[in-house]
Order: C-alpha cells, then structure tokens, then sequence
C-alpha cells in the first residue's frame, strides 16, 4: 500500500533563533520512499542535516525574524501487515545481552527506573519472561491510563504518569519502557506516523505517535501501549532513550508555534 505522510508547523520567532528539527522518516525505510519528505522552508532558509548519536536524520536552520513556516508532503510503500506478533520470543539474560543494547537497560530523563522497580517487580515479577512479560506491562499501563490530550504536558515523567493515571501516547510509551527496564528488558522510545487504517471511526486528530521497542530473543519488536493492537502503516522517525532524545525540534530562543498539523493516510494506487 501507499501511504501519504507529513506536517506543517508554523512558527514565530521575535529574533533570529536557531533550530534543530527531528522529523525526517527513519533511514530504515529509506528504501520505502516513493517522494521523499524533504523540509522545505517559507521563506527559504539554509539547512544542514546530521545524524545524531542513535542515527536519527536531523536538520538545523536558523529561522528569521517573524513568521517561518515548515513543511513535507511525501509518499511511502508499505507491506501492509499489521505489527508483528512474537509470542515465542524468549528474554535475554542481562550477562548475554549485546553490548548496544545495555544503554536502553538505564533510567532516562523520563523513565525513572529507580523510583518505579519495586512496583515493577510487585505488578510483573509472577508474570512470563520474555514476550508474554512486556504484553503483561502494555496490558497494564493500557488499563491504567486514561488517555487525554488534554492531560498533556512536557515535563511528565513515568513516574508522574503511573502516579496521576493519565496522559498522551508518549506517556504510556515512557511508563511501558521504564517497567520493561525495571525488568531486565531493554526498551527503546519511539516516534513516527501512524496513520488509521483500519482502524474503526472516530479517529483521534492526526499528530505524531508514540511507542517502543524491546529487545527480545535477539531482536526488537514493536509495541504500543497505547493502542494495545497490532496496527499497520507505522512509520519510524527517530528512536532514542526517550522523548528527549527524539522531540521534534529543539528551538534556542524564544519563539511561539502558531500552528501544528500532521498527516498519514493510506491512498489509492497511481495517486502522487
């Protein structure tokens, strides 16, 4: 399947301000890409791009004095299947655990592994190792929060979130990746598009998503503790310990976001 992904954000700066933007569709899926979704610029500004230290595709400008207006619209094949579903994937002991993996084992800015492991081991310590364990913590933390936009708010932690019982799509990835880490099982924060399909109406407004990865019988899997189903169409952006490694953009001054939109949507075949 085809699928039409991007974003328009508009900001307003009273200064020139410096910027980094994470929002390039993941090198994994370069060879996905039909158009690519390069960020153009209104009024142009120069670019350069780098990979940072999880090989994230990132660009920095400097944007002017007033209004700037950032944008793609590309295009991405898709197989089409829903995320997979590993039931046998067995859990690595920590001593045979490849050396890369062991950084998404530590606390994070918003995975507090220290101050969540004896309730980690209270809810999941009798649980399956392995897949059925990080399924039994997506089960959980799916149950356990209410999702709102309006419970949103850029400094919540894991904790906070297993304390207050709501949040966004991030807030359930944080909570989920801090019990898996508590657990002995590596777990990495992800951000992408995941457009609705098949998925039955009402939609939720289109925005960027949330989920993770673990580290299981030699590979990473995808789950969603939010959605708590194998969806399809997702998109990979960035990944990182958590979303302070993957935030959209980083701005150094101050500057206002006027207006914010994100699209995924499956299209018909021959459309560009």
């Amino acid at each position: 399947m085809k699928i039409r992904i991007g974003y328009e954000l508009t900001y307003e700066c009273p200064q020139p301000t410096p910027m980094i933007f994470t929002l390039s569709v993941h090198y994994t899926r370069v060879s996905d890409i039909i158009v690519p979704d390069h960020l153009i610029a209104v009024p142009p500004v120069p670019m350069t791009a780098y990979r940072d230290s999880f090989g994230n595709w990132c660009t920095r400008i400097v944007a002017p004095q007033g209004q700037v207006r950032l944008y793609t619209d590309a295009f991405v094949n898709d197989v089409g299947r829903p995320d997979l579903i590993a039931a046998y994937a067995r859990q690595t002991p920590v001593e045979q655990l490849p050396d890369e993996t062991l950084l998404f084992l530590l606390g994070s800015r918003y995975c507090e592994t220290d101050r969540l492991s004896e309730a980690a081991w209270q809810l999941f310590g009798a649980s399956p190792t392995g897949w059925g364990r990080v399924q039994a913590i997506c089960d959980y933390v799916h149950n356990h929060i209410a999702f709102g936009y309006e419970h949103a708010r850029s400094t919540k932690t894991a904790w906070e979130v297993f304390q207050e019982r709501t949040g966004v799509c991030r807030d359930f990835a944080h909570l989920a990746v801090a019990f898996c880490r508590c657990m002995n099982i590596p777990a990495r924060y992800c951000t992408g598009y995941l457009p609705d399909i098949g998925v039955t109406p009402p939609h939720d407004p289109m925005d960027f998503a949330g989920w993770f990865e673990a580290y299981l019988g030699g590979h990473w899997y995808t789950f969603d503790a939010r959605n708590n189903v194998p969806r399809i169409g997702r998109i990979l952006i960035a990944r990182g310990r958590d979303a302070a490694d993957v935030s959209i953009s980083h701005t150094f001054g101050p500057n206002t976001l006027k207006s914010f939109s994100v699209r995924a949507e499956e299209v018909e075949p021959g459309v560009m």
